[in-house]
């Protein structure tokens, strides 16, 4: 076994990953191709920079991501603590001045005695040693071609289209119907919302008028029949949708006995029936105009959207059936997967995976036992979203209260708590349990940088 560890990828990932195993006493080897190589997304030869929005969102407990942020903070996370350093002025919002942020991780990984960066591009993943690989959304063909060996072609991705993804508290339960297509009988696991001939026209003609997100520079339109957005179906006639993933067929309202002009289906998201994908409905719409026209869904109107629908260039594998808890490859348990190729999205999830990357990879490289956090906390939420959610349909995701165990005796049929009650019951509930977890596997006992300066 080599004498340290291989951290492939200078991103948010990457560069999570090196920290926590260099302040745990381990020799990381951090390999990031530029600024010899620049991909197209890239400006500069920096640590972590952030080639997209400068926001790492909603700062506030109440809010998912506000509790990611807490959690990694607990955990003494690099990425946290240089936000802390760099932020700007954002309202509710943790954002960061650009260049102080990445500046601030660049020279904190480099200062550090057991941090080794390497400016070489790598095109294969070392045949032996434990490797961490954190390549994110741009990983290059050639990389990617021997991540497929290890995972298996069929199980890595190179485009996403998601569909959006509501809560189910926010459907109006009154104004849909639940039923299989082609069902004889019994309670179906679809939600329909059904749409009159009026309601389906107006439907389609605000989805045609609506603003869409342009391509980056570095994304080019690859559209495959399977997965087109919703806009560009109606592009292509009135009609098209009612005989796509808008078709009615196989379908009775029993409020009316009838098959609907057309139906949008909802498909459970995860076990707890607490989030629905609009099946079919991956977009380029702006984020305000999907929650403009797709509340002219007949139980929709008032829809809370954990999930918005998108379709650009992105380097994943299907979790599910690629990773281990501890985000150990099945087949290949020396080699872990952190950030956004793991299958999660946004700058916070991919530093939280490449934190929890980091943890595992020293105790393996210590020979220790390897953990994984409770499923009540952030980090254990989308750790389960990536190992138990159906294969068939994965797709990365952000951080949302959807993906959290629900409150201990309480349920759908109870009456409900106010969001931001439920959310500040969750939130304590994933820091008690954080602390738990924390002292009871010891994770922080062998942490030997200086654990004050994430603030």
């Amino acid at each position: 076994m080599k004498e340290f560890v291989t951290v492939i990828g200078g991103g948010l990932a990457g560069s999570e990953a090196s920290w926590q195993l260099a302040c745990r006493g381990v020799p990381v080897r951090l390999y990031e191709m530029r600024p010899r190589k620049l991909t197209p997304a890239h400006k500069t030869g920096k640590l972590a920079e952030l080639v997209c929005s400068n926001s790492l969102r909603s700062r506030e407990i109440t809010s998912a991501v506000g509790l990611l942020k807490e959690e990694m903070r607990r955990l003494f996370s690099l990425i946290m603590e240089a936000a802390l350093k760099s932020e700007v002025p954002a309202g509710k919002a943790l954002a960061v001045d650009r260049e102080i942020f990445a500046t601030y991780i660049t020279e904190k990984i480099a200062s550090h005695p057991l941090i080794t960066v390497i400016n070489e591009e790598v095109k294969r993943i070392p045949a032996e040693g434990i490797v961490i690989v954190a390549t994110g959304p741009l990983t290059s063909e050639e990389f990617a071609q021997d991540l497929k060996r290890l995972t298996g072609e069929e199980f890595f991705h190179f485009y996403d289209a998601i569909a959006p993804i509501v809560y189910a508290e926010s459907i109006d339960w009154e104004k849909v119907f639940k039923a299989d297509r082609y069902a004889s009988s019994g309670e179906g696991a679809y939600v329909n919302c059904p749409l009159t001939k009026e309601e389906y026209e107006r439907f389609v003609e605000a989805l045609l008028q609506a603003e869409k997100v342009p391509f980056k520079d570095f994304e080019k339109p690859k559209y495959f029949e399977g997965c087109l957005p919703i806009e560009v179906m109606a592009e292509r006639g009135r009609d098209t949708l009612r005989f796509g993933p808008m078709k009615p067929v196989g379908l009775k309202d029993p409020r009316t006995g009838k098959e609907p002009y057309a139906v949008v289906q909802l498909r459970p998201e995860n076990k707890e029936g607490t989030l629905y994908n609009l099946v079919g409905f991956q977009t380029k719409l702006k984020y305000r105009e999907q929650e403009r026209v797709f509340r002219m869904i007949p139980g929709l109107e008032k829809a809370e959207f954990a999930r918005y629908g998108s379709i650009h260039r992105n380097s994943f594998v299907c979790a599910p059936k690629v990773l281990q808890k501890t985000l150990q490859l099945q087949k290949e348990p020396r080699v872990f997967l952190a950030g956004q190729i793991s299958g999660v999205e946004g700058y916070v999830e991919s530093s939280a995976m490449g934190l929890l990357a980091g943890i595992n990879a020293s105790r393996l490289f210590r020979k220790m036992k390897l953990v994984v956090p409770p499923p009540t906390t952030a980090h254990g939420a989308l750790i389960r979203h990536l190992t138990e959610a159906d294969p068939g349909h994965f797709q990365p995701m952000n951080i949302n209260w959807g993906l959290f165990p629900p409150l201990e005796g309480r349920s759908q049929k109870r009456k409900k708590l106010p969001k931001k009650e439920k959310y500040r019951l969750m939130a304590e509930r994933a820091l008690k349990d954080l602390t738990l977890w924390i002292t009871n596997e010891k994770i922080l006992d062998d942490f030997i940088c200086q654990k004050g300066g994430a603030g």
